[in-house]
């Protein structure tokens, strides 16, 4: 695991394959980068540079308990600095769920650094029911249930996880965070900004390939369907379900992979184009 020094933390991120052009993606709330590595191996795989990153409070990255570091823009800035650390003048971007989100703030913050976006599961406005009954509990358990929620973090560091299926996996390493931390998370994103208006969300020119889940209120299919009619270049496209990406990959792995190509050849072209219109 590699990290890189922003406003005092040290943020963590991994690298897949070596081509020329480089995708970012980051991972869903209290998650860590690792449930982005099956995609990244398949991505890198065809040819592409992978770069899975850890926001602040997740994964391997620093995870101070102040609640006032955490929220949509700090996690957008690191982004940024990401690309600013590896010397990117413009990258592919996206994530699942908080990750998609982040990469929305990305478009908010600075649009020239995206040649793309891939927002799977955005949580937007159809969503704020389901959010309110999901992460109010969870928030009072990891604040006020603290000692509880650190004994099964230690059961969770326990489990060996060698053999584990992958989703386990995940999920147990998301029961092995300190809980006061992702307390911390969950505060900073509640009352904070969830995401860029939808005034804003129609200004973002970066294509845009939007995945909406079936069966998901806390992700709910209205909302992926919203923001890909509101992006000017959006499409979408559905999952079979809230696991296909992870369990299933190859449909959905094949369209995100022809995506980032197009994201790409379609950046390569627009100069050749301009040459025809001055020539013509």
């Amino acid at each position: 695991m590699l990290h890189f020094g922003h406003d005092g933390q040290q943020l963590a991120y991994d690298v897949y394959g070596d081509g020329p052009h480089t995708t970012v993606l980051m991972p869903a709330l209290l998650l860590s980068q690792k449930m982005q590595v099956p995609l990244a191996r398949s991505l890198a795989a065809r040819g592409n540079r992978v770069v899975t990153f850890d926001p602040l409070g997740h994964g391997d990255s620093d995870r101070p308990r102040d609640m006032w570091r955490y929220g949509m823009p700090a996690f957008a800035k690191q982004t940024v600095a990401l690309l600013d650390h590896l010397e990117l003048e413009q990258a592919v971007v996206g994530g699942t769920s908080l990750g998609a989100n982040i990469t929305l703030e990305v478009a908010s913050l600075a649009p020239e650094r995206l040649r793309g976006m891939i927002l799977e599961m955005p949580v937007l406005d159809n969503a704020i029911p389901a959010c309110a009954a999901v992460f109010t509990p969870l928030l009072f358990a990891l604040t006020f249930g603290e000692p509880v929620m650190r004994a099964i973090a230690l059961g969770a560091r326990a489990v060996p996880q060698r053999g584990l299926p992958f989703l386990v996996g995940m999920w147990l390493d998301c029961l092995a965070q300190a809980p006061g931390p992702s307390g911390a998370v969950l505060q900073g994103i509640i009352f904070g900004r969830t995401a860029p208006h939808r005034t804003e969300r129609r200004t973002f020119t970066a294509p845009a390939l939007v995945i909406g889940h079936p069966r998901d209120p806390v992700h709910p299919f209205s909302d992926a369907d919203m923001l890909a009619s509101e992006l000017p270049q959006g499409r979408l496209i559905g999952a079979d379900s809230i696991i296909e990406l992870r369990l299933n990959p190859e449909r959905l792995t094949g369209q995100i992979a022809d995506f980032v190509d197009d994201c790409w050849a379609e950046s390569a072209a627009a100069p050749a184009r301009r040459r025809r219109a001055g020539t013509g």
